[in-house]
């Protein structure tokens, strides 16, 4: 609102050269950041319109030279003196409109941040490490800002609730999660919520922000939550179940030809499927499940493949082998997130690592070149020394590179298929 006393119209007229907008536009950048109007402006590089135009309000002669200055004060007092308006203030207010309160919009953005840094510091999971890092990178790399400017502040809040009810008991479908959280079935169908929620999952799982709808998926599953009960699928050779449903026909046809079948979480859901045997292998990579097919045919002991991350129909189905007594004897890739899934399934079924120990570590170290250790580290309870020839060698071991060894397991006398 204009200072009394100020006359727009005459204001209007006598800043209507271009060549003074300089002057108002940087009055106005001073004013709106809390700094008076007081000092000298210069210009480098100052037109000849631009210098005329500044003489003429001044009443003094143009100058030579390539920079142009303006003493504010001078401007100011020619501006009082004219009664044009009060001071040279009212005319940048009438010329560019309302000033911002800019350092009070600092203020206020800061305290709107720390609200939300305050909120994430006391959730759910606020004593894990994994957390502490995701709550600490949000702020560290500006996401907790940039979300305040837009209006989202409300999002890392709602993440943290969400991750307050992970991981799942169970098989929970996304959109009820979203549900029974937020209110919305909606709310974590690909949106930027989702994505801050699948970036704390990440870190505690160890792995990269995922890329993609199925690495998502994987993501969402490996806390027990379904996205999708037709794309969660496992992959499996030789494996036969005690119900007679039409899966479970199938299942022994294609044991019966040594065949790979993928079974989807929608297939388990629909009827129980309860694998019988006394022993059920699991690998982590399909080459491993694909040359089993090929070389040992029906002649495999019965494998499921986890294909990276554990898929929900992977955990159903191994759950309902442990559940029934079988022995579930587990390998994965001999690096840290290979670690952190033969951990959870020993604490989830009874797992036996198979493969899986310090000397096995070695021993496929010897066999040839390997790749270095990436993600974060991991522990290997069922043996302290696994983790630590690890992180010695700083390398991998694939399963791939076993695999001839893996293979013999599976050849056993004692584990072909019934």
């Amino acid at each position: 609102m204009p200072s009394p006393g100020t006359d727009a119209t005459r204001i209007e007229a006598a800043f209507a050269d271009p060549g003074l907008a300089w002057i108002v536009e940087r009055c106005r950048r001073r004013l709106e950041r809390g700094r008076p109007l007081t000092g000298t402006l210069t210009r480098t590089g100052a037109t000849t319109g631009e210098r005329a135009a500044l003489a003429r309000i001044l009443g003094r002669p143009p100058g030579r030279g390539h920079s142009l200055a303006v003493r504010l004060e001078d401007l100011d007092g020619e501006i009082v003196d004219s009664g044009l308006a009060p001071g040279l203030r009212a005319v940048v207010e009438v010329l560019t409109g309302p000033l911002r309160d800019m350092a009070g919009e600092i203020r206020d953005e800061r305290e709107r941040v720390e609200a939300v840094r305050e909120a994430l510091r006391t959730g759910p999971h606020r004593d894990e490490p994994w957390y502490r890092a995701w709550a600490g990178a949000l702020s560290d790399d500006g996401t907790l800002t940039r979300l305040v400017r837009r209006g989202d502040g409300h999002l890392p809040g709602q993440a943290a609730a969400v991750l307050g009810r992970l991981p799942a008991d169970g098989m929970l479908a996304l959109p009820v999660l979203a549900e029974n959280t937020l209110g919305d079935t909606k709310a974590l169908a690909g949106t930027p919520l989702a994505r801050l929620v699948l970036r704390a999952l990440a870190l505690r799982d160890g792995v990269a922000p995922p890329r993609g709808r199925s690495a998502e998926r994987e993501l969402w599953e490996s806390s027990g939550v379904v996205a999708d009960d037709l794309s969660s699928q496992v992959l499996v050779l030789n494996l036969r179940c005690r119900e007679a449903h039409a899966v479970s026909r199938w299942l022994r046809e294609a044991a019966g030809l040594g065949l790979p079948f993928r079974i989807t979480l929608h297939q388990l859901s629909a009827g129980a499927l309860t694998p019988g045997g006394p022993d059920l292998f699991v690998c982590e990579n399909p080459a491993v499940l694909r040359t089993a097919a090929a070389e040992l045919g029906r002649g495999s002991a019965p494998l499921v493949c986890t294909e990276g991350i554990p898929s929900a129909a992977c955990r159903r189905l191994v759950g309902a082998a442990a559940g029934a007594g079988a022995r579930v004897r587990w390998h994965a890739d001999l690096d840290w997130t290979g670690l952190r899934t033969t951990g959870d399934a020993i604490a989830r079924y009874g797992a036996r690592p198979w493969r899986m120990s310090a000397a096995d570590y070695r021993e496929g170290l010897a066999l040839g070149e390997s790749e270095p250790l990436r993600g974060a580290v991991a522990v290997s309870g069922w043996d302290p020394d696994l983790a630590v020839e690890l992180a010695r060698h700083g390398r991998a071991v694939m399963e791939e590179r076993v695999l001839p060894l893996m293979l013999g397991d599976l050849a056993g006398d004692d584990h072909r298929a019934q």
